[in-house]
């Protein structure tokens, strides 16, 4: 049976299969089933971010909720955080967001989130696959009438700035911020101003194709540009629903989420706010993360990538905190998924209490050089099926012995292969790093 549900949730074209209208509306009327056969209520939320194609796949989810006799509520562009924050406040059956996150606005995507605000189970997603792979693909499609609640939107909001209720400004902040033309595109420059903050918003226009499109933080370098030349404290940049938050600094440096990790855990050891003295994150954070950590008293936990498999790590060794270096950061006494805003308002926390530049609260942290390559493929076959693959990996590992690492994986989300070298020569590990890539491509590219 096709496997439709990747780290996050489904991801694709939007009007492909399993992003068609069929797949959609079969999705929405079977999950209404499923809540019914475990005795939920048959009542879900939906929100989604500014891709064109979210308000036809909004419907198609509605149609197919109403068709099986449930009920959807609709908390209209919002980001994906929210969705799981307003799913457990009002105890939702389920929740689910509208997004691709990161990709281009032609992708679309589907996550669902519990009762609890957390992401649905392998099991759930599975028997949703197999009703969305056997259903018939002539549903014909119905225009549903839908209202988004604007309290929702404002709950939201609320819980945000509460979060910085007991922080007093010592100085005005200036804040440089990169909304990605995504889902935080208004919610984010009202919190800030709201709480105080100068704000400078850039890419919060969004027309439902220039979601990520060479901005956000996949691109921060035109951010890095505008801190410098605008004289801001700090540059924040979302992704397109999000969820993940990385930074500039005020000379222009680009920070990552393995930054976000270091500084968070050291205040929150500071002040006892940590419950377990570990750290989760995954196989991508770099092993200057678990250098500084270990100065801290502190221990670096690694999962597989994916913000779900940190959660489940943390809940099952008793952390509330971790995260992952693309800057989701979960702080699980407040949300058990990362949270763009709420992240950037426990930074802006950071500095205001130290009253230091975010540049002076990294400088006793060193990132070992990293290399990261993709490598698009035709299909995602086990790497053991391939003697020379595991040969070459072998060979570098070797080389590397103590001093550096390399992990090789499969994107959640799209058809590539990703590799992560770390070493102590950035030249040396670059020739791996290719020497892997061509290596895969030879027997996997596309």
């Amino acid at each position: 049976m096709d496997k439709l549900f990747g780290t996050d949730g489904i991801r694709a074209v939007a009007g492909e299969y399993p992003l068609d209208y069929s797949s959609v509306y079969t999705l929405g009327k079977t999950l209404i089933s499923l809540l019914q056969e475990n005795e939920q209520e048959p009542k879900v939320i939906i929100g989604k971010d500014t891709r064109e194609s979210g308000d036809w796949l909004e419907g198609a989810l509605f149609q197919g909720i109403k068709n099986n006799q449930g009920v959807a509520v609709s908390a209209g562009i919002i980001p994906t955080s929210a969705i799981s924050f307003l799913t457990k406040k009002h105890s939702f059956s389920a929740g689910i967001v509208i997004s691709a996150s990161h990709n281009p606005f032609y992708d679309n995507g589907i996550k669902i989130f519990s009762s609890q605000g957390i992401k649905f189970s392998e099991e759930m997603e599975g028997k949703l696959e197999k009703a969305i792979v056997t259903a018939k693909k002539a549903q014909k499609e119905e225009k549903a009438k839908i209202s988004p609640n604007p309290s929702l939107r404002q709950e939201y909001i609320d819980f945000l700035k509460d979060q910085f209720s007991q922080v007093h400004l010592q100085k005005k902040i200036k804040i440089s911020l990169d909304c990605s033309n995504g889902a935080s595109f208004s919610i984010a420059p009202q919190v800030f101003s709201d709480l105080g903050f100068e704000v400078i918003s850039l890419n919060n226009s969004p027309d439902g194709k220039n979601i990520n499109e060479n901005c956000g933080s996949l691109y921060p370098q035109n951010l890095a540009r505008k801190v410098v030349e605008t004289k801001a404290d700090i540059g924040i940049a979302y992704d397109g629903d999000a969820d993940r938050s990385i930074w500039v600094d005020e000379k222009g440096n680009i920070l990552n989420g393995d930054h976000t990790l270091f500084i968070l855990s050291r205040f929150m050891k500071e002040n006892g706010w940590l419950k377990s003295n570990a750290i989760v994150a995954t196989t991508m954070s770099n092993m200057g993360l678990e250098k500084a950590l270990q100065k801290l008293g502190l221990k670096l936990v690694r999962t597989q990538v994916g913000d779900k498999y940190v959660l489940e790590r943390m809940i099952e060794i008793k952390a509330n905190f971790g995260g992952e270096q693309s800057g989701h950061t979960i702080f699980l006494d407040h949300c058990p998924t990362g949270d763009g805003i709420l992240t950037s308002l426990k930074m802006l926390e950071v500095m205001t209490e130290y009253n230091l530049p975010l540049s002076k609260m990294v400088e006793d942290y060193e990132e070992f050089p990293q290399i990261l390559k993709n490598v698009w493929v035709r299909k995602k076959v086990d790497f053991n099926h391939f003697p020379e693959i595991i040969k070459t990996r072998k060979h570098i590992e070797d080389q590397l012995e103590n001093s550096g690492r390399i992990e090789v994986r499969y994107s959640g989300t799209e058809p590539l292969a990703r590799i992560m070298i770390e070493g102590q020569d950035s030249g040396q590990i670059e020739g791996y790093a290719q020497k892997m890539a061509e290596t895969i491509s030879k027997h996997l590219g596309k």
